[in-house]
């Protein structure tokens, strides 16, 4: 259920009926229930008394909260990634790189959106750092929606292409304070398109 909220397969406001989860999932009724619970906790669904279950709307100033805790949290991955990186994982993030580049150029919003996520992930994974990325991943669980957004619009990845590029040489060059600055001026230009996105 999770991965369907991730992915857009059930759209905010969404109202989730426990008996065609059962069925969707091919889960019992008390596993779904669990689930349910573990997915509120998470910030994902929220639960309605006597209407059950929906998936949770995140209004744009609690998604730019969102944003401002992964900015800090991010920031410091990407230092201590500059600080632990290898040569064969940094090899790694210039190919990411240069998928990304073709990508753009190709037009695939699709293919840049999944390069983008393996970015962030393998920036969490190289830093070392596992409460922040736990941090991160119930984060951008919550703020995905806005992520897509944000995605898909026109011209976004032309702008994002060289802030992402930007971070990828700062920790490749093991350059802490760069990776750190390079990450925030990346996280609040996603939170300025974010505004504009909610005024369209």
């Amino acid at each position: 259920m999770r991965e369907a909220i991730l992915r857009g397969d059930f759209v905010a406001g969404q109202r989730l009926v426990e008996a065609d989860l059962t069925e969707q999932f091919s889960a019992s009724r008390g596993a779904v229930r669990s689930a349910l619970l573990e997915l509120a906790a998470e910030g994902l669904v929220e639960r309605i008394a006597n209407r059950g279950a929906r998936v949770r709307i995140v209004p744009l100033d609690e998604a730019i909260e969102i944003y401002e805790v992964r900015m800090a949290v991010e920031a410091l991955c990407a230092a201590k990634a500059a600080e632990r990186i290898g040569a064969a994982e940094a090899e790694e993030l210039r190919t990411i790189g240069s998928d990304m580049r073709v990508a753009v150029a190709g037009g695939d919003i699709m293919r840049y959106r999944q390069l983008n996520q393996r970015l962030h992930q393998r920036i969490r994974e190289i830093s070392g750092q596992r409460a922040a990325s736990d941090v991160l991943e119930r984060l951008r669980a919550q703020s995905v929606r806005q992520q897509f957004k944000v995605a898909t619009m026109p011209g976004r990845p032309q702008v994002s292409l060289p802030e992402h590029l930007a971070i990828i040489d700062a920790i490749c060059a093991g350059d802490a304070d760069a990776a750190e600055q390079a990450i925030r001026l990346h996280l609040g230009s996603v939170m300025e398109a974010m505004r504009r996105a909610s005024e369209s």
